[in-house]
């Protein structure tokens, strides 16, 4: 008995705690609910909910005068939550209704499957309840703007399950066009796994105002780890802005064209041309050429802005500095010894083997005597060395210009006691070795020349803008008021114009469009192989148009190992007189600049075409129609056989060859001078004739 009643009292206490231990709970459970709930719900949310940083839309780059260079692309994934209720809700009644005309416009918009294969899939989606399935990447903003539209989405806004996803491509419209200067902007991914941004040129000078600010978006942790974006909780960003360059496209691809033909013809290692606007110093063209592993060529480094030696067309600056210091003129004499001069226990050697001994300094520099310049170093600042280093501080060469580029090499200017210097430092000074400098830095001391002596700081960006209005404009910057003397600049002028009139340069003599200039050659080392494989770097300097000069240009370019042609006036000469005559036809200010030549009368040449056709002329210009020196086409043409048409102009050689019924096309401009098919050759209907344009041939 005593038993019993011990297992029940046991059995009852037992009992009591478990129920005032669910009373506890129930309590607690009860108090939380209540008086915690707002706290705790608030603690599940930021489990689940937290902000995410939206891009701004990077802003674009311009070239002077409007065109885009750089510009974003607005691009959109899209992804699929058919597991919310506003989806689910009655078995999906809504999305059931429209999913055939769902699937078909998708089939129609995006065309990545067929219209039954997204049917299926849609429908999978939704039995799976799947909260972020994705349905496609990168559609454009037009197939966005399309799929807005399907009924299904526009009616059902909030509850359709399509989500959007904004992101931007940047795209160059002119493709690699000055794609070095004006920069990259792309994401990958580093080693880590983070997304990291990559930039160059200007996208990375000025990053900071081309990106914007960034905004957020509110998003939804769900099942898988996937995060949904809640709509209506996105705070806008600000939108970069927009950089005016000081870029002109068309003289960037005239720039780039004739780099790239004659690299491509010499299978030049890398090449930079670099075209300045002489008053301003704004960069109208910069092209960097490099050639790749597959025989290639593409914008890889920004040569211009690289430091090397210069070679030849750095003695500009020594006769500068010796004219300046009035310690020679140009009529004075040197002995240049035939090309070779022996100096503390070195050789000096001219690039172009020669026999001349006595010289003037204007000859030894038209000729680019690597031994004329050498002595003048020597001669005149040999106990004072530091005052020649004087001169290349005043030019500013002992820093970088300051372009509006990051990355500009830092010059190197040995000086006397450093390390660096030794007892021929001076002299390989004097002809522009022993030192590097960009060739921006050389560009900027010729366009100097060109401007009457005034320095200009280099510049690439006109202004910046925001929603069209300008909120920065930079302007021209003075460097040096004045290089030197009116009367240095005088002779520098004179010597740079006897360079291509009668000095190394003289095969791109042009009488009827007159530039100046100086030809460089530099053998550069090729890392431990040092100066074995005889790498030159050709280069030319100078300004155009002659009398009043306009634009400054430079070319640089670094030849292949053991190359047959590689001095500057065969290699970078051709490029600058490609991009001089090119600039004249479509820049009026230089257009009237050139020399035409002197017109011929025509009366002494010998004219063909249709006598008919003469005797309108005449009689409606009321001369006379029967001189002799005029060869009148008979209408005798052989059916089927080719004609001679040399001396005919287009709209005779057209009729007579029409009438053959074959087809012709004409290349050129003025008179046929040429034609694919021999005369006398049988015809076939429908054959094609070329036939070339130009100025009259005159037979052997």
């Amino acid at each position: 008995m005593e038993t019993k009643k011990d297992i029940l009292w046991r059995s009852y206490l037992i009992y009591i705690l478990m129920l005032m231990l669910g009373v506890c709970i129930f309590a607690k459970a009860f108090y939380i609910q209540n008086a915690e709930g707002a706290y705790w719900r608030s603690l599940s949310d930021s489990l689940h909910l937290e902000y995410r940083e939206m891009d701004a839309e990077r802003g674009t780059i311009y070239s002077e005068d409007g065109r885009m260079l750089s510009s974003s692309v607005p691009l959109f994934d899209i992804y699929l939550d058919f597991g919310a209720d506003g989806i689910q809700e009655k078995n999906g009644e809504r999305l059931k209704q429209q999913i055939d005309s769902i699937a078909y416009n998708l089939a129609l918009i995006i065309g990545e499957k067929s219209t039954l294969d997204y049917k299926r899939e849609l429908m999978d989606v939704f039995n799976r309840q799947d909260r972020y399935h994705l349905l496609t990447r990168n559609i454009d903003f037009n197939q966005y703007q399309l799929l807005r539209g399907i009924a299904f989405i526009k009616k059902n806004k909030n509850k359709n399950g399509f989500i959007f996803i904004e992101k931007e491509k940047r795209m160059t419209p002119f493709g690699l066009l000055a794609n070095r200067t004006i920069g990259l902007s792309r994401e990958y991914k580093d080693s880590t796994g983070m997304i990291v941004t990559k930039n160059v040129g200007l996208e990375k000078t000025y990053d900071s105002l081309l990106k914007g600010v960034t905004g957020k978006r509110l998003v939804r942790r769900i099942a898988g780890g996937a995060f949904v974006p809640v709509e209506g909780s996105e705070i806008e960003p600000d939108n970069g802005k927009d950089v005016i360059t000081t870029l002109d496209i068309n003289i960037q691809d005239i720039a780039e064209q004739a780099l790239l033909k004659v690299m491509t013809e010499n299978e030049c290692t890398n090449g930079t041309c670099i075209v300045m606007e002489v008053k301003t110093g704004k960069i109208k063209a910069i092209a960097n050429l490099g050639r790749q592993s597959d025989g290639s060529y593409a914008e890889d480094l920004n040569y211009a802005i690289t430091r090397s030696e210069p070679g030849s067309t750095f003695k500009l600056i020594t006769m500068l500095s010796a004219l300046n210091d009035q310690y020679i003129s140009l009529s004075n004499h040197v002995n240049i010894e035939g090309g070779k001069w022996e100096y503390a226990g070195r050789t000096v050697w001219d690039s172009e083997r020669h026999h001349h001994t006595d010289v003037t300094y204007q000859q030894a520099f038209e000729l680019s005597s690597n031994v004329g310049m050498a002595k003048l170093a020597v001669n005149y600042y040999g106990r004072n060395p530091s005052k020649f280093i004087s001169h290349l501080e005043k030019l500013q060469l002992n820093k970088p210009t300051g372009i509006d580029l990051i990355g500009e090499s830092q010059p190197s200017i040995p000086r006397p006691g450093s390390k660096y210097w030794s007892n021929v430092s001076l002299p390989w000074m004097g002809f522009g070795y022993s030192i590097a400098i960009s060739p921006l830095q050389t560009l900027m001391i010729y366009n100097a020349v060109a401007n009457k002596g005034k320095m200009m700081k280099p510049y690439l960006v006109n202004a910046i803008m925001k929603d069209g209005l300008t909120i920065k404009e930079f302007n021209p910057v003075v460097m040096n008021d004045s290089i030197c003397s009116q009367k240095t600049l005088d002779q520098l002028k004179v010597c740079l114009e006897g360079v291509v009139l009668s000095g190394t340069a003289k095969s791109l003599f042009d009488p009827n469009f007159p530039i100046a200039g100086k030809t460089g050659t530099a053998q550069v080392a090729n890392g431990n192989k040092g100066y074995t494989e005889h790498i030159y770097q050709s280069s030319f300097a100078g300004y155009f148009p002659l009398d009043e000069p306009k634009y400054s240009c430079i070319v640089v370019i670094k030849n292949k190992p053991f190359t047959a042609k590689y001095y500057g006036a065969q290699i970078a000469g051709p490029v600058f007189r490609t991009i001089a005559n090119k600039l004249y036809t479509i820049d009026r200010d230089l257009y009237k600049y050139y020399k035409h030549p002197a017109l011929v009368d025509t009366n002494q040449r010998s004219t063909k075409g249709k006598l008919s056709d003469h005797r309108l002329i005449a009689q409606q210009l009321n001369v006379k129609s029967n001189d002799p020196s005029l060869e009148y086409l008979s209408n005798n043409i052989s059916t089927g056989i080719m004609p001679d048409l040399k001396g005919y102009g287009l709209k005779d050689a057209l009729e007579i060859l029409e009438n053959q019924s074959v087809q012709v096309i004409a290349y050129g401009k003025g008179k046929v001078n040429g034609q694919s098919i021999p005369a006398g050759t049988s015809l076939q209907k429908g054959q094609t004739v070329y036939l070339n344009l130009g100025p009259k041939t005159e037979n052997p």
